[in-house]
């Protein structure tokens, strides 16, 4: 079966990685969309890339992810994060194109005290979160071929991250403050993109939704320290409490998440997140 799938979003952090590992790995029959020719909010401009390009699959890497200036900016989060995966969505159920979409962890109220699972209860805590999980909910209402998959903590050698303000804010300060009582995983979003593309190559109809994070567990604190550690910078990291770093939007304390439902249906191996740590900062440094 010869694929073809257009990426929404293409020029975020997660596309640039979905980028670089179809370049990598020479796979054919991707189209990135840019922001202008891909917005999700346009229905006509995505209809014309799906005359245009026949796909079989749908990537919707496109987002509102600005997690704290979602709290004034509710009408906008829920325009892209709802309503543009309603109209892929749409899209995708008229031209029978599969649709893969990414969500998060955010959708997770963080009372948990063991590994979330699929069918664990979400009670987002922010406009970002309740955003993000409209637009998981909509999804089947309009399309059955689907892979929703959450995931969380990204980061890579794209777009503006933890790895690369920790190591900028390292530099500059010497000794930082990082949170020590939120619990979640850090999940290299090169890793989340091969996922991606395996689940695209291997043509699976196991639809549904799906959690993907790296592997192991991690504060922010944790995650800090490692990255300092690793890239042998010298820096001091010290924890505090959430208490002591107020922010405008609520996090969960703990959105660790369970993968077992990806890696047995779909045949998904997950590296941890110290390992593929170690792999983006040997990108980050060279």
């Amino acid at each position: 079966m010869n694929n073809k799938t257009i990426v929404f979003g293409a020029a975020g952090q997660l596309g640039q990685c979905l980028k670089r590992v179809v370049e990598d790995n020479s796979l054919d029959g991707y189209i990135f969309a840019d922001s202008k020719e891909g917005d999700i909010l346009n229905v006509d401009a995505i209809e014309a890339l799906f005359k245009k390009y026949n796909p079989t699959h749908c990537v919707n890497c496109a987002a509102y992810t600005a997690v704290d200036k979602a709290e004034s900016d509710e009408q906008t989060a829920f325009a892209i994060n709802k309503t543009g995966a309603e109209n892929l969505a749409d899209m995708c159920n008229a031209y029978d194109v599969v649709l893969i979409h990414i969500s998060t962890d955010f959708v997770f109220g963080g009372d948990a005290d063991r590994p979330l699972n699929e069918l664990s209860a979400t009670n987002p805590m922010s406009i970002y979160g309740q955003s993000k999980l409209a637009g998981e909910q909509v999804i089947p209402t309009v399309l059955n071929n689907y892979f929703i998959l959450r995931t969380g903590w990204l980061y890579s050698e794209y777009g503006n991250n933890f790895v690369k303000t920790i190591l900028r804010i390292g530099k500059e300060r010497g000794e930082i403050k990082v949170i020590n009582d939120q619990t979640g995983t850090p999940t290299y979003a090169m890793d989340l993109a091969k996922a991606i593309t395996q689940i695209i190559a291997s043509g699976s109809n196991k639809y549904g939704l799906y959690h993907y994070a790296n592997e192991g567990i991690a504060t922010w604190f944790d995650f800090a320290v490692a990255i300092h550690q690793m890239a042998g910078t010298g820096v001091t990291v010290l924890p505090i409490p959430t208490s002591e770093y107020p922010t405008p939007a609520k996090r969960p304390i703990y959105s660790v998440m369970d993968k077992s439902k990806i890696k047995q249906a779909l045949n998904i191996t997950i590296p941890d997140w110290k390992d593929s740590l170690k792999v983006c900062l040997s990108k980050l440094t060279q």
